[in-house]
Parts: structure tokens; sequence; C-alpha cells
């Protein structure tokens, strides 16, 4: 590895200044979200400002149709999750995951959803693309006649008994920021029921303003994107800052894990929802290279003492977007990431903490103890599947990893 040589940790789809040289040229407003339409086999798709406000969106909506107050989340999830909850003046209920999973704990999720009568939603995460125990989820939040809410931020392209998430609950969201699989550099989808549709549509009416000069930047740093978005020079834009909040002790901003609950809630350009159709047809095959680095480290890893690999289950087929190792102890997590620090090998971690441990959320989320997600907090790695990784940089990973 050169010293700026830096590989993304997440595999995002590359964007090449070709690809931006026709957006001005685009035949309609809609072909973007009639892309996930037809690829999901979903009734409906809209394209938003970022996965964030497709939640917001959502939350506004079901408010429309039930008085209950109360969303369930995981205890290991992205902090804008419950911002996005209590901006739209709902409440929140953590529920633990497993302990070597991102599955819900079945047990806990069930006596939280059989003891209270507010539940309006339960968010199904299909985390690091793999696809969550839907099944479990689904037969609960029918007894109860609870909504069900796909986070598919990650999972663009993962399946589950044979659908694509995205198409298995009420309603999903999905990120298309950058670094996240298919991108405009920030933006996001809404899928959900043919019944919601009027509904998510008139709650959009509502709540999305124009702001051209938002948009108008957006698409300046969709140029900066592919140009920065190669190897030789991410670092300037992802290590080199990182290292800035390191040094100031903001381990929060370091891993982009700050957030607030004012996020934008701006129209798409029709110029940007250009540049995502133009791409959509790389998607899969992107995730077959994807999928064929994750077996690739599986195979070679799974023998070795001292981890355990979060992999797809025999219901569901992940897109990878990385790979989750977890250690047996935080020591030897921690001796992994301080070996791969300055790397360039794209070797990061999901989630600092378990969403109750953030000290900027504490007065937002439940006090509920989540002891599975802050052991798979200490103790995990991810292993990027960044199509600018080649064999040679998958064998020197697995080679530091055995050595630990």
């Amino acid at each position: 590895m050169s010293l700026f040589r830096e590989i993304p940790p997440t595999a995002g789809l590359p964007i090449s200044l070709r690809d931006l040289i026709p957006i001005f040229n685009s035949r309609g407003q809609k072909e973007l979200e009639e892309d996930f339409k037809k690829y999901l086999k979903v009734p409906y798709a809209q394209i938003t400002y970022s996965g964030t406000a497709a939640f917001y969106i959502i939350l506004q909506t079901l408010k429309k149709i039930s008085s209950k107050k109360t969303v369930i989340i995981p205890s290991f999830i992205c902090p804008l999750v419950p911002l996005a909850i209590t901006r739209a003046g709902l409440k929140i209920l953590v529920c633990d995951i497993e302990k070597d999973s991102f599955n819900f704990q079945k047990k806990d999720l069930n006596e939280l959803c059989l003891k209270n009568n507010d539940i309006l939603c339960i968010v199904a995460l299909h985390l690091g693309g793999i696809p969550v125990d839907f099944e479990s989820i689904s037969k609960i939040a029918k007894e109860k006649e609870i909504f069900i809410v796909e986070d598919c931020a990650q999972s663009l392209g993962a399946t589950y008994q044979d659908k694509l998430t995205g198409s298995l609950g009420d309603f999903a969201f999905f990120s298309l920021c950058r670094g996240k699989g298919l991108t405009i550099y920030e933006g996001g989808v809404i899928t959900g029921k043919a019944e919601f549709a009027g509904l998510i549509q008139e709650t959009s009416r509502q709540i999305i303003n124009n702001d051209p000069l938002s948009e108008t930047l957006k698409i300046l740093e969709l140029f900066g994107y592919a140009l920065f978005y190669r190897p030789l020079l991410f670092w300037f834009v992802f290590r080199l800052p990182q290292i800035f909040w390191e040094i100031q002790g903001k381990t929060e901003r370091a891993f982009i894990e700050y957030f607030s609950s004012d996020f934008p809630l701006h129209k798409v350009s029709k110029i940007r929802k250009n540049i995502g159709h133009r791409k959509f047809n790389c998607l899969n095959r992107e995730i077959t290279k994807q999928r064929d680095k994750a077996n690739y480290y599986i195979n070679k890893l799974k023998e070795t003492p001292g981890i355990k690999i979060i992999a797809e289950s025999a219901q569901g087929c992940s897109n990878y977007p990385y790979l989750t190792l977890i250690f047996d102890s935080p020591s030897k997590r921690n001796q992994a990431l301080n070996i791969f620090r300055n790397s360039g090998f794209g070797v990061s971690i999901i989630y600092l903490a378990a969403i109750t441990d953030y000290n900027y959320l504490k007065d937002i989320s439940s006090a509920k103890d989540s002891c599975n997600a802050r052991y798979l907090a200490q103790r995990h790695i991810t292993l990027s599947t960044s199509t600018f990784l080649k064999i040679r940089d998958l064998d020197t990973i697995i080679d530091k990893i055995r050595q630990i």
C-alpha cells in the first residue's frame, strides 16, 4: 500500500466523471423511482433527500394512520434513527439484539410488544446487508397489529426467502448516501404498500420543500465524489478528517456518528435522480463482486480460533457491503484496529456503541440495558468488500487477522 492509498470501508459504487457528462439530458422525473419499483417489485417508490428523511416521512405518515406513539428499534443501529423518531414526536423503545447476530432477541421483542399497547411500529434493520429474521418479527407484529418499517440503508439487493429487502414490510427506506452502494451523494428511497401510497405523497407534499442552493451544492459534491472516491485520493476526504477529529478527542465525529435532529427535508433534483438512474444497471454486477469478496474472507477465516463471522442465514442472501467479524475479547479487537488503523485497507467498525450508550442521545433513548449490543460494539470489526480491493489485499488482511 502506498502512503495515501485508502480503501473505502464500505462498498459504494464509484461514479466516473464520464457518468456526469450527460446529467442534464434526463428523460423524465420518475425514472429512478421506476427503477426501484421494478427491481424490488413494489407498487410504490419515492426518492428523498436522505434515508433519514425517508424514515421521517414514513413516521409522519404512520401518525395519520394510528394514534399509537412508540417505535421499537434494535440496540445496535445508526444514531439518526432515534433522532428521526424524536423529531417526529414519537417515543422510543430499545430492544436488545442477539449476542452474535444483528437479530432482535425474540423473547425481549415479544415481551415489549405484549406489555405495551402503544407500539406503532417495529424497525426491522437489515444491518450490514444481512437480512433480519423477518418471519419472527412479522409474527409478533401481526398478533398486535403493529406496523413493520424496514431499515434497508445498507441492504439494497439483499434477499430474505427469495424476496428483496424493502418489499417485506409495510414500509421501507433505503439510503443513497455516498459509500452506500448506489449513490446520488446524499439521498434516500421510500417504498410502501399500495394502500399507503396516497398518504405518503400527501405527507411528502406537506413536509418537503425546495432548496435550490442546497441541491446545487449536492450536484457539485457529486463531482467531488467522482474525483475523490478512488484509493489514491480517498485518504484526503476520509482518513485525513478522521485523524483531525481523533487528535481533538472527538471519536463520534471521527467515525461520522455525531448527528443532529435538524436534518434537511429538501426535494431531489431531476439531475441527481438521472445519475442514479444511469448507474442502476451496475447494481447487480457490483453486488456479485461484493459477495465474492465476502465469501473469500469467510472461507479463509471460518476456522480461525477466537473469531465469529456474522454471515447470511439459510433464509437470506446478503449484498455484503462489508463483512463483520467478532473477536472473543475487546483487547484482540482493539489490537486489530491498531494494526489496521493506518493501513489503508478499509478495515473499520459499524457503530461505536450500543444506541443507549451515546452521550448525546441519553435524553431520547430508553435506559434499557443493551448488553449484547455493547458486547458487539466492543468486539467487532468490519472488512471492506470495496470494488477497489484486489485479491492480494484480501490475503494481506486475512494474514494479519490470523496473526492476532
